[in-house]
Parts: C-alpha cells; structure tokens; sequence
C-alpha cells in the first residue's frame, strides 16, 4: 500500500521513534473478528472458532465471519473489527437505560450496546444516511433487538425531539478513517492534509447535538477510527473548553492500550483519560476512544409525550389470529404501531415518532394483507423458541432448503404456521400444510449453500 507523502511525512514527526513500525503495520493484514450475540439464550456459535477470545471484550473474538451459516443467519454472531468492539464495553449501558447511537450504520456499536441491555430499555439508533439506515435496520433486525428503533434524521434534526433525553450517547463519529487504512485501501484515497480538519468541523457540529441530547450526569462516548489528533485529542480539548459541565472520565486501558497524547492538543493533562488504539501496538485497527460525563443540574427536565398505538380494530383482530396461535408470550396492544402495511412492537417507553424520519419503529412483526397477517422474519429472531408454541426443529440440510426458498417435508406437524429452529435457534417461519412446510424466507435474502 502506497500511503501519502504528506501523511508519512506528519506521523514520522508525531510518533518519532514509533513510527517505523508504526508504517510496517499499516503494510501488514487487517484483524479480523466478530461478537456472540448473548441475547440468543447464550447459545455458542457451531460454525465458527471461539477459541481465541478478544481480551477487553466479552462478547469477542478474533476470526473471520462465514455469512452463509447459520451462526450468522440466525443473528447468533456479528461481524465487527476487534479494536472497534472495545467503544461498546467502554458505554457498557444497563437494562432500562435510555441510549442513542448517533451515528450509528452499519450496527456494530448498536448490536453491542443492546447486548447489555437485555431487551430493556431504550435504544435509538441513528443514521443520516437513508440507504446506510436501511443496512442498518437489517442487521438491528437479524440480531432480534426488541427495544430498539432506527431512524434517519440528521443530528440537528434529531435534537429537537430528544431535550436532555438519553443516559448513555454514542458518537462513532464519520471520520478520516486513516486507522481503517490497511483495511480500506479506498481510504487511502481521499485522503489530503486538510481533510482531518474537515472532517473536526463536522464532528464538532455533531458533539453539539450530541450533548443537547444527553441528561445531566449522562455519559458521552466519543469514538473515531482515525489516528489524526484533530479529530481525537484536540476535538476533546475543545469540548472540555467550551463546556465547562463536562468532565473526562478514565478508561480502562488494557496491554497495548495507550493514553491519549496532551501534547497533540492543549496540553491538558486530562486527555491522558482519552485511549488510543494503534496497530502497531495491538491486535486490531486504529482507533480513539473517550468517555465524558455531563455535570448534574437543577433544572427540571420534561418528558416527551408517549407514542400511541395507531392499529384498528380489524387490523388488531387479524394479527391475533395469528399471534395467539403462534406464541406462547402475550404483546400489550398498547404496543402494536400500524407503519405502512406492516405491524411493529414498539419498545415499552418510546415517545412520540411524530415528524420524525423512522426506518423501524420497533420488531417487524409482519404485514397486513387482504384479510389475513403474515408474520415476518423479524418476529422469529426477536424471540426464542421458548415464546413461540410448537416450534419446529429442523435439521441443517431442511435450513439450506429453506434459505434456498424451498420447501421440504416434515411429519407429525399440524397444519398453520410454526417458528423453525436449528441448532436452538430460531430461523424464521414456515406454514405447514398436510405435511408441506410452504416457504416464507424473505426473497431478496434467499441464497445457495454449498452442501
């Protein structure tokens, strides 16, 4: 890989005797990883090595992602680079927290966030990008997060909904990506000199938002993948200047972790609360970490009004010709959100969506079609096969049938609609008719697997 004069020439000056190694790691392999989703009944994944855990992680370890399996189909595993899982174990919220993501596509920093919060709570992810939030709801979706919604609002936007609203904010800010380098050849591309200190001005715009929306003695958690200390160091030093309510709070650094560097900023020595991650020094990408709290006030914070429930009386009674066939758990009406013609679960507390751009507003439970309800994949990874009656366990070659779109056989089932598992997971839905499992995976998702 071919870096920029310009940039060999900056990190030379700024990591001295560093900085060799430093260029010889970003010419070496990217590190590759993923999360196990402890949501799914702490079930351990079966197509994939969980023998060398990521240290600082508790959900991690190191190793590539298979898409076609069932560990990843199911939402048991995430695809996520090793250095960026330790941004979710530093916000580590609790169940009942109300969290945003900010800037939150393709989902990584959301699925791990919701993997401590125990489908308690809330958590909006955010994305400004329409077609990244749509990535985004999909893969919020295959993990089966039930207290989560996903919109698509700029942050601006976003902070005229939510007044000092959330425990725990977010911000894996859009940056110049310089720490994905070996990973994303592409960066390396556009980069300039400049464009660091571009990508500091938006980020500053965003931390505003950011903090508008955060509740006094709230957590802000502040993240790039870049090594430039524009966007990291001095954009903290910055914050700390211009609000005198914050404060930086330590983070636990682990072997090969380092401070933040005061002398790349202001000089304040509090930045050395501030992390770094470099490749040269861990198994993993570059990235900067920071964790900020915002002092306690006295003034009263008034809470948005709730979301209703939109859904009519027929629409109502045709979802529960299926729901009380096919689940074992009850969802309060006062829960169920008319959106298009689908059906959603809105997560228990959600204000008011009113105005606001929403790509999902709770769990797809599917969709309304002429005189009858169809249940959507969603549904069946949001819960386990505990909460559903009857489910069907199905064996590896009948789960290739079915990702393929086809149907397959089984016997001593009645007739209606049943949640297929395998392995103790939940897959998806099927309707058996004499015998017959009719398919209902999602087309656009349907794929070969090499048998």
């Amino acid at each position: 890989m071919q870096l920029p004069e310009a940039f060999v020439q900056k990190y030379t000056k700024l990591l001295k005797d560093e900085a060799p190694a430093f260029f010889q790691a970003l010419n070496g392999e990217p590190t590759r990883g993923f999360r196990v989703n402890p949501l799914k009944n702490k079930i351990q994944p079966t197509d994939h090595d969980t023998t060398d855990p990521v240290p600082y992680c508790q959900f991690g370890y190191y190793g590539a992602v298979s898409g076609k399996t069932i560990d990843h189909q199911s939402g048991l595993i995430y695809s996520q680079e090793p250095s960026a899982m330790y941004v979710g174990e530093v916000a580590h919220p609790k169940p009942g927290d109300r969290v945003l993501d900010l800037c939150a596509a393709p989902g990584g920093k959301t699925t791990h966030l919701a993997s401590y919060m125990d489908q308690a709570g809330l958590l909006v992810s955010n994305e400004i990008n329409r077609k990244r939030a749509g990535i985004l709801a999909e893969n919020v979706e295959r993990f089966g997060l039930q207290n989560t919604i996903v919109t698509n609002e700029s942050p601006n936007s976003l902070e005229k909904h939510f007044p000092e609203f959330f425990d725990v904010v977010v911000v894996d800010a859009p940056c110049s990506g310089e720490g994905m380098f070996r990973k994303d050849h592409e960066a390396v591309q556009y980069w300039t000199l400049e464009y660091p200190l571009s990508c500091a001005s938006r980020q500053r715009k965003i931390l505003k938002s950011a903090l508008s929306m955060l509740r006094p003695g709230g957590r802000l958690i502040y993240s790039t993948c870049t090594f430039a200390p524009e966007e990291d160091e001095q954009n903290m030093a910055w914050l700390l200047q211009e609000y005198s309510d914050l404060k930086l709070l330590p983070i636990k650094k682990y072997p090969g972790m380092t401070d933040g560097r005061p002398e790349w900023a202001d000089g304040n020595s509090e930045l050395t609360k501030t992390l770094r991650i470099f490749p040269h020094q861990m198994r993993g990408e570059g990235h900067f970490i920071a964790q900020l709290q915002k002092q306690v006030t006295d003034s009263e914070i008034k809470e948005p009004k709730p979301q209703k429930s939109n859904v009519t009386r027929p629409q109502r009674q045709d979802w529960h010709k299926v729901a009380d066939q096919l689940l074992s758990i009850k969802i309060d009406d006062s829960r169920l959100l008319a959106f298009g013609d689908h059906l959603y679960a809105m997560p228990a507390g959600l204000p008011d969506l009113t105005k606001l751009q929403v790509t999902r507003p709770g769990v797809n439970l599917g969709v309304f079609k002429k005189n009858r309800f169809e249940p959507a994949l969603p549904l069946a990874l949001a819960f386990q096969p505990k909460d559903f009656q009857n489910p069907v366990s199905i064996t590896e070659t009948q789960w290739a049938d079915y990702v393929h779109g086809d149907t397959f056989t089984i016997s001593e089932i009645a007739n209606g609609w049943h949640v297929l598992t395998c392995h103790k997971l939940t897959i998806g839905f099927g309707k058996v008719v004499n015998g017959v499992v009719k398919n209902f995976y999602p087309k656009k998702l349907r794929f070969s697997v090499n048998k």
